[in-house]
This record gives C-alpha cells, sequence and structure tokens, in this order.
C-alpha cells in the first residue's frame, strides 16, 4: 500500500524516497531499453519513469497497440515489467496531453479532425496558437476515457497493491499551461454554457446582463467590455480553477474505474521560464484546487532553472515553500520534471549546464521536503516516423527532429555526458541516506513568507481591457522579482530558514506565524487586508515589501491595511532614468543614499519613517505599531541589501537562528529533523571558490566547534546526533555517502575533517586519520581529501 502522510510517502509504512528518471521506451529500439535501464540504475535511481504517448498508441481512432504489434517499442507491459526485473518502481504518465515535444502535444490527430468543438477559442473570437482543446468537450472526455481504459488495462494489473512496480499515476500534464502562455481561456461554446451556469450558481454575479445571455451572445465573454473586464478577470480565473479540478477528478475516476487504486495521482505544476521561478506559481493558482480537493493526490513541480546561481537559487526555494503552503496537511510535495543534462536543448553547442546544476537543486529540494524527483530527461532517444502521412514537413511523431533528448545525461545513442558522474554521486548520496531524509521536515525560524493565490491568478486578462491590464501589470511587478530577490534573497544568504503561509486561503495569526514577509501590490483583497489588519492588532509581526494597498482585486478603493499602519497616500514615481533618490531616516540613517526608478509615496500619521525620497516630503519606508503588533513596510525599489534585511526582521522579533562566519555571502544553509531528534545540516556553495567557515545555532557553536570547507559550486548534507546503523554519530563535518555494519563511506571535501561517533565496535586503524577519545565518543581526524571508508570490526 502506498500512502501519503505527514507530508511523506509511505510504501508498506515506510517512508521512502522516490529518485526517478525518465526514460521514453517509445523513442528506444525495444533492444536498447535495458542498457538505458542499467545505466539509470547505477545513477543510483531506484525508479523509471516516462509518458505513454496516445499519438504513438492509437493513431488511427480504434487501431490501439500497447502489445508492440506495429512496432516493437509501443510494448508498453514489457518495458514496466523489464524495469521490475531490476527492482525499479515505475512512474506511469499517461496523458491524454503529455507535451514531451510531441506533435499535438501527445494527442492523436484524428482527435482534432473527429472533435472541431473542442478547439478553443480566445479572446475576440481568435484562433488559438497552441494545440490545445476543452477539457470537458463532452466528445472529448469520450474519447480520452477510451484511451484510459485500453492503457490502464496494461497499467492497472501492474500497479503496487496488485504486486507490481507502478507506484504513481500522473492526470493529464500541465494542465492549462498552454491556454496560459497563449493568453487564450478556451472559450468555446461549451466553455462558456458551463461558465453561465457556474455564475448561476453564485449569490449575485453582478454583471450588466443575465447569464442566460451569454449563449446569444458570447461576445459578451469573448470581447467584454470596460465597466465588467476586472470584475471578468476574477471571475474567469476562479471558474477555471474549479473547471481543471473537475477534470481532473474526472480523470480519477476513469483511471479508479479501470482497476487503478492505492497509488497517488500525481498532478503536474508549471511555470518555469527563462531561467526564473517568477511565474511558477501561475501554474500553482491554476492547479491547486485540482489536487487539495481531496485525499490522494500528490503534486509535482516542473523545474527548468538551468544552472542552480545567485541569481535564481532562492526562486526554487519559494517554489518548494508555495507549494508546501497550499498543500492538503500531510501531503508531501514533489519534483517530476526535474531538469537534469547540459542543458544543450537546442542542439546549436548553446546553454552548457555547469555539472553542479542537478546536484544542488537535488540537494534543496531534498531538504525542503520534496519526496519524489523525476530527472527529466534521463535518457535520449529517436522520433520515428508515423505510418498515416501527415504534410507537417518530416512526419514523426515529435516535433525536435529525428534525435530527441540529445542534452540529456545519456545520449539517444546511450553515450555518457559529462552531467552524468556529478549527477550520479549526487543520487547515489542521497539514496544512501533516503531512509532518513524521506522521514524528515525543514526547520524554521520565527519567519513565514506569504502568498497569495490570487496574485498569480494572471493567466487569462483581456488584452483590450485598460482597466484589467493595469490591475495585472501592478500584480506582476510587485508580486516577485524585488520581494523575490531583494527579500527571499537577503533572508536565504542570512542563513533564515523559512516556509511559507497562503494567507488567502488558510488561518494565520501571531503564535504560529510570528513574522510574515509579504509581497504587495496595490491591489489587494478587502478580506485579505482586514485579516492581516487583525493579524497586526493581536500581536503579529509583518514586513510588506512593493507597494501599500489602496484598491481591491477588482479596482475599487480599500485602504484598510494602508490606514491601520497609519499612512495617507500621496503619490507614485516612476523615473527609470534613475534622477529619483532615497535616503536613509532613524535606523537607517547611516545607510547610503541610493537611486531608484521607483517609490510610493506616503506622509504619515503614526510611526516612524525609515526611508524618504531626498528631493521631498515623500516617505517610503515606514515603520509603525498597529495594537500589539509591528510593521514594517518598504514601498520603493530598494536595493540588495543583506544587513538592512536581518535588521530589519530582527527589529519584528526573528533573527536568524543559525550563522556562519565566512565573510562574504554565497552560502546556503538549512536544517532538517525527524520525530526521533536526528538531524542534518544541508550546506550549499553557490559560487565557484572554495569556502570555510564554523556554524553556529543560536550563538552555540555546532559541529563541535570544528571548521567546515565547502568546495566550489558543491552541497554537503551532514549528520547530528543521528544512529546510522550501529553507530551513532554526534557530528561530522564529512558527507555520509553510505554506511552497513561494516563500514561507513565518507565524502571529504577538506583537509582536515572530523567525526565524532559512539560506537562498541572496533575501527580499523588507517593512515587517514587519528583517532581519540573524550567522554564515551570516539574522535576521528581525517586527514585527506576524497572518498574514505572507515570500517569497523565485531
Amino acid at each position: 500500500m502506498i500512502e501519503l502522510v505527514e507530508r511523506q510517502i509511505r510504501i508498506d509504512g515506510k517512508a521512502v524516497l522516490v529518485m526517478c528518471g525518465e526514460i521514453h521506451y517509445f523513442r528506444l529500439a525495444r533492444e536498447d531499453w535495458e542498457d538505458r535501464i542499467v545505466k539509470l540504475k547505477e545513477a543510483g535511481c531506484n525508479a523509471v519513469a516516462s509518458y505513454i504517448p496516445w499519438i504513438c498508441h492509437e493513431p488511427v481512432r480504434g487501431q490501439v497497440d500497447l502489445t508492440g504489434a506495429t512496432r516493437a517499442e509501443l510494448d508498453l507491459g514489457a518495458f514496466i515489467d523489464l524495469c521490475a526485473s531490476h527492482a525499479l518502481y515505475f512512474f506511469a504518465r499517461p496523458g491524454p496531453f503529455i507535451m514531451a515535444e510531441m506533435k499535438n502535444e501527445g494527442i492523436p490527430y484524428w482527435v482534432y479532425d473527429e472533435i472541431p468543438e473542442a478547439i478553443p477559442v480566445g479572446w475576440d473570437g481568435a484562433e488559438p496558437t497552441t494545440p490545445t482543446l476543452d477539457y470537458l468537450a463532452p466528445r472529448f472526455l469520450s474519447a480520452a476515457e477510451n484511451w484510459y481504459r485500453e492503457a490502464l488495462a496494461v497499467i492497472a494489473p501492474r500497479t503496487y497493491p496488485n504486486g507490481g512496480n507502478v507506484m504513481a499515476l500522473q492526470l493529464d500534464n500541465e494542465i492549462g499551461m498552454l491556454s496560459w502562455v497563449s493568453n487564450t481561456p478556451d472559450l468555446t461554446d461549451n466553455v462558456l454554457a458551463d461558465f453561465a451556469s457556474w455564475l448561476d450558481g453564485k449569490t449575485e454575479h453582478g454583471y450588466p446582463f443575465e447569464t442566460a445571455d451569454i449563449a446569444k451572445n458570447p461576445a459578451l465573454i469573448r470581447s467584454p467590455k470596460e465597466d465588467y473586464s476586472a470584475k471578468l478577470h476574477q471571475d474567469l480565473g476562479y471558474y477555471m480553477r474549479d473547471r481543471f479540478r473537475r477534470y481532473v477528478e474526472t480523470l480519477r475516476n476513469y483511471a479508479e474505474n479501470f482497476g487503478v487504486t492505492g497509488i497517488p495521482f500525481v498532478v503536474n505544476i508549471h511555470g518555469t521560464g527563462g531561467g526564473r521561478g517568477y511565474t511558477f506559481p501561475i501554474g500553482i493558482s491554476q492547479l491547486y484546487e485540482s489536487y487539495t480537493h481531496e485525499a490522494g493526490y500528490l503534486p509535482g513541480s516542473d523545474i527548468y532553472f538551468g544552472d542552480f546561481t545567485m541569481e535564481n537559487f532562492h526562486d526554487l526555494h519559494l517554489i518548494n515553500a508555495f507549494m508546501t503552503a497550499t498543500n492538503r496537511d500531510g501531503q508531501p510535495i514533489t519534483s517530476v520534471e526535474f531538469n537534469c543534462g547540459d542543458g544543450n536543448f537546442g542542439d546549436n553547442l548553446g546553454g552548457r549546464y555547469d555539472v553542479s546544476a542537478a546536484d544542488l537543486k537535488a540537494r534543496l529540494c531534498v531538504a525542503q521536503g520534496n519526496r519524489l524527483i523525476n530527472y527529466y530527461l534521463m535518457a535520449g532517444g529517436y522520433n520515428y516516423e508515423m505510418a498515416e502521412n501527415r504534410p507537417d514537413g518530416n512526419n514523426r511523431i515529435a516535433i525536435t527532429g529525428e534525435r530527441h533528448g540529445f542534452a540529456a545525461p545519456i545520449s539517444p545513442e546511450g553515450e555518457l555526458n559529462y552531467t552524468y558522474p556529478r549527477m550520479a554521486e549526487s543520487i547515489q548520496t542521497i539514496i544512501a541516506l533516503g531512509d532518513k531524509l524521506a522521514a524528515m521536515d525543514e526547520e524554521h525560524d520565527a519567519l513565514h513568507f506569504a502568498f497569495i493565490p490570487d496574485y498569480y491568478m494572471t493567466e487569462y486578462s483581456y488584452p483590450s481591457s485598460t482597466a484589467a491590464q493595469a490591475i495585472k501589470q501592478n500584480i506582476e511587478a510587485n508580486r516577485a522579482s524585488g520581494s523575490w530577490d531583494i527579500v527571499a534573497k537577503s533572508l536565504l544568504l542570512n542563513s533564515y530558514r523559512f516556509g511559507s503561509i497562503d494567507i488567502q486561503n488558510r488561518e494565520f495569526d501571531a503564535q504560529q506565524h510570528p513574522v510574515i514577509a509579504l509581497p504587495c501590490a496595490r491591489y489587494l483583497a478587502r478580506d485579505i487586508q482586514e485579516r492581516l489588519v487583525t493579524y497586526l492588532e493581536t500581536g503579529g509581526a509583518l514586513f510588506i515589501y512593493g507597494e501599500l494597498p489602496l484598491y481591491d482585486m477588482e479596482g475599487a478603493p480599500c485602504k484598510i491595511l494602508t490606514e491601520a499602519l497609519g499612512a495617507t497616500y500621496q503619490e507614485t514615481k516612476n523615473d527609470h532614468g534613475y534622477s529619483l533618490s532615497i535616503t536613509g531616516e532613524n535606523w537607517c540613517r547611516e545607510k547610503p543614499e541610493i537611486r531608484t526608478h521607483h517609490a510610493q509615496l506616503f506622509s504619515l500619521e503614526k510611526g516612524t519613517a525609515i526611508l524618504k525620497e531626498k528631493q521631498g516630503d515623500g516617505i517610503c519606508g515606514i515603520e509603525t505599531k498597529v495594537g500589539k503588533g509591528h510593521a514594517i513596510a518598504i514601498t520603493t525599489a530598494y536595493r540588495g541589501d543583506i544587513d538592512f534585511i536581518q535588521t530589519a526582521f530582527t527589529r519584528l522579533g526573528a533573527p536568524p537562528m543559525l550563522a556562519h562566519d565566512y565573510p562574504h555571502h554565497g552560502i546556503v544553509t538549512t536544517t532538517t529533523k525527524n520525530a526521533q531528534n536526528e538531524r542534518f545540516v544541508h550546506l550549499l556553495n553557490l559560487d565557484g571558490m572554495e569556502k570555510q567557515f564554523r556554524l553556529t545555532e543560536q550563538d552555540a557553536p555546532l559541529f563541535g566547534g570544528n571548521p567546515i570547507t565547502l568546495g566550489a559550486k558543491s552541497g554537503l548534507i551532514l549528520p547530528l546526533q543521528m544512529q546510522l546503523g550501529p553507530t551513532f554519530i554526534e557530528y561530522s563535518t564529512a558527507e555520509v555517502m553510505s554506511y552497513n555494519e561494516q563500514e561507513i563511506r565518507l565524502r571529504v571535501l577538506q583537509p582536515e575533517a572530523t567525526i565524532c561517533i559512539q560506537t562498541t565496535q572496533h575501527i580499523r586503524e588507517s593512515r587517514n586519520y587519528t583517532i581519540t577519545k573524550k567522554l564515551g565518543s570516539t574522535i576521528l581526524h581525517i586527514k585527506t581529501r576524497g572518498k574514505l571508508k572507515i570500517q569497523f570490526d565485531k
């Protein structure tokens, strides 16, 4: 039995960490399957994933091949069984949509040909620019149900509860993504009728027309008037969330009806782009009702960042935090498309990733509670030509030409590229510690980063609406960028450990959430403003970055939070010539004057100014008390000042509990703990230079006060107070790569490492270390870098 409890994946009651790699069986000659599976397993993975492409298995309506009758590589059952023979779990991804660079995103051509009413209609009746479909179109659902019937006849008998190795089933893929990136909200006649019915379910819809009028005049929605376009923007977003939830629920019902029970149903969340995570929460906003409305769902991220650098490391941290914040209680997070390989996706010698990329990202994800990571794409392959000719330029199954996945760690020809060894070492280390990591949660300081799903409900915005575009543009300018790149980044570089709280849909209070960091725009829902004021009045502390709210989410005046802070709005200055300068006041007086391009300016009825414009009286930094609470608001595009952020949060009551003495930043630190109070300290070095430092926690030294050396672009998972087999490790400044009763294998990154243990076994002497005893503990002083074995005799 596979359960999702306490943010863990439990198989037969045991917490399991699943490290998976994607191999597309349909893109490989059948005789090459085993070679790729063996190389995946040698990398340390314990699971294989694959899309199951409808377009390949049923290219002609009613002619289904899942047994290899037409092409040997289409024998799905044989591939799953081969994975099982190598003791590997299988993660099945049957669509209907799969993307994966396939033609029609994996949907057979005949579906589009025979069900034209499912092809979306966009704003102003425009044709869609992406090959999406109306998910709830009745004839599309009927075709999808038939596809599930066929595919799951192979999968269901092979699920884990039935004695097989299939441990999860993904329902569709990146639902809503194609509509978002094309700003085409699937406004078919069926969708408009369904939206009208949804509006009828509201107590009062508030539009200047009756819902029955929509069928007679589709332009009411497809080409909305200015007086209700902002309201439609909100309602359409809420409706689409409900629509996607019903689609996922329908697919799950099909799966269960066809025998798939007792394993998680995965919902894949999209959104990264351009090497950053700014837009990823759009996917969370679109889909969180789909994976939280009942138990049994497992949300998974798509992580496409490329290298892990000072520019983007905090994006990954926030993505994981936001996913956890929106999950059901006990629901774990995963990454079901975890970018790996060399980055040469265009086959043009571009995008060359550092070997540290997949390693460092995986380490952070595991530290933040990811229980399944699927490396995408683990092995490349080939796109064969379809039997039925299509005049699309090459008649192949995908858009990438003949070779596919040429950037993967394992090439289409089966060769290992330069990223494979480092990735494999990382996976092997994580799996070796998997029984511990799988049951650990990240520890947090007294700080949460606020998440507001509606701030990312910007995927459908009528282009011709001045009001809707003004709201969208202001929210986009304030929901990420500065608050991520200044606040979140500075917090992490200050060794803060923090999670997130969904302040829109979850309860929050001063006791459980003492300090909240809030990215804020000038638009914020009335009920959220009211709850934030109550939070402050009852003793909460709030750090606001961006703007103070002047309106609700539909553009109606609403200054509840702003007025509670004692601020009176004056004006907003935007000067992209950077002639606007900001100076510090009071405790910020010693801060240097800075130039900026944006400031929302206020006068104060109470509180203290901490930042203001140099030439004028407008205030853009406020510190004030509200009831029992405390607030700091920064309403200008401030600079990346790590000390300023630490001072501000310390004043609010959240000093960092962890600290290191390295004189420069670039180190990311967090800790995890299990129910037995065993801990790991997770360390990442973002820079291409070695760093040595000491760690403290609440001013007390960690690791016996011994220094830690962190290699260039490297990471460490260091144990504290942990039982590993028969050995109790008090601390170690070297990473444990594997352990058993006879030995512990270490990765030593520094010239002098220290491991302090308690054991009744005899430790074999070695020229690589010396041994001392102290108060019942044995301390090994390691004198050499590299991989090292500590061996025991009973």
